[in-house]
């Protein structure tokens, strides 16, 4: 089995290319959307793609890699995870999204997983407006590739009241293109604070 592995980031992609060959998979790599794209479209099953190419936004890859490659499963793994990108990429054909880090087995377990588990316990309570808040500014700091002007100005807010809430509070997105850690897991400042 083939699994074309999607990220900008190249020491990750060999890590976990590793890790995926120690599974007896095979791994094709791609660092970018063209890249990815290159491949015959029957040569993968699998495809582990990240929502962040650089300069690129995966969402707007996943369509192109779903048309392309037909009849792969596509996961979607990510250091910037939010319900808003969770529901859209599901939407433009991810039949899994996750978010990093992730183990191998982890990811191995959502390519096997076809249906969601019924029985899955759902959340006793709705997600709060902050955490929908705060999820908004996540998504809009991605699609703007981390630029906190341009997000700011998206927002309709000033610069340094962003950095600012940055600073105090940073959310996924923030911590991974600082490099400071991963997002919160469930049950963690599920509000993004304290």
């Amino acid at each position: 089995m083939t699994v074309l592995l999607v990220d900008d980031d190249v020491d990750f992609c060999q890590v976990l290319a590793r890790s995926l060959r120690r599974h007896q998979l095979d791994v094709l790599l791609a660092h970018n959307g063209r890249d990815a794209l290159c491949h015959a479209a029957d040569s993968c099953e699998r495809i582990i793609l990240d929502l962040n190419l650089g300069g690129e936004n995966g969402l707007k890859l996943l369509p192109d890699l779903k048309a392309h490659y037909s009849r792969s499963q596509i996961l979607v793994l990510t250091g910037y995870a939010s319900i808003a990108t969770a529901v859209e990429s599901v939407k433009l054909g991810a039949m899994q999204y996750l978010s990093k880090p992730a183990s191998v087995d982890d990811i191995l377990a959502a390519f096997s997983q076809r249906e969601p588990d019924p029985d899955l316990p759902i959340a006793d309570r709705p997600v709060s407006v902050r955490r929908l808040g705060w999820e908004h500014v996540q998504r809009i700091l991605l699609e703007h590739n981390g630029n906190v002007s341009s997000t700011a100005r998206a927002l309709g807010m000033h610069r340094r009241t962003l950095q600012r809430m940055l600073a105090k509070h940073p959310p996924p997105v923030a911590q991974a293109l600082s490099g400071r850690g991963a997002p919160p897991r469930p049950g963690e400042a599920e509000d993004g604070v304290e």
